[in-house]
């Protein structure tokens, strides 16, 4: 079975942590993990990170989660194409939305469903995969369009709703 790559997994409380390495052992190549959301920028930038998981408060009695939002914008800033999952135990639907709006791939609940869970991670990578750029689908459509035209660009120009020298150029820069 093919693993995923390394999963960045912060939460304050290690009984979380152990039982999270146990559970994606099987489903991540790299599992690291930390109690000190200050480390997370500095693990970021020492080897490349595919999935953050963070839990959403650190301090004993607050749960406002406005700790894991800063967090999150500070991921974000410095790596914005890394997904960050939010965990936490007080669950709201006012901090899941405001955790969504501010670049969270997803939101979970602690006491989590283990296959639930995984299931989630799984989908954040692979949607996180299939991302393709506009000039990668622009390339693409162009090649499937001159194939099926059977390399008569006039008629793939035409098909596409372009001019031909439109065309000429656009193939300059696949």
């Amino acid at each position: 079975m093919n693993k995923y790559g390394t999963i960045l997994i912060v939460d304050d409380n290690t009984a979380i942590l152990t039982a999270m390495r146990y559970l994606l052992d099987s489903t991540f190549e790299l599992i690291l993990t930390t109690t000190q959301p200050d480390d997370i920028l500095k693990l970021m930038a020492q080897q490349p990170i595919d999935l953050v998981v963070l839990d959403m408060n650190f301090t004993l009695g607050v749960n406002n989660g406005n700790e894991g939002l800063f967090w999150l914008r500070a991921i974000r800033k410095q790596h914005p194409e890394t997904p960050v999952v939010l965990l936490t135990a007080y669950a709201d639907v006012n901090l899941a939305v405001k955790g969504l709006k501010n670049g969270a791939s997803d939101f979970i609940t602690k006491p989590w469903d283990n296959d639930e869970l995984i299931h989630k991670l799984k989908d954040v990578l692979d949607m996180k995969n299939e991302i393709v750029s506009l000039d990668e689908m622009e390339k693409e459509h162009i090649r499937r369009t001159i194939d099926h035209c059977h390399g008569n660009l006039t008629q793939a120009a035409e098909l596409l709703g372009i001019t031909r020298q439109t065309l000429y150029n656009k193939m300059k820069r696949l």
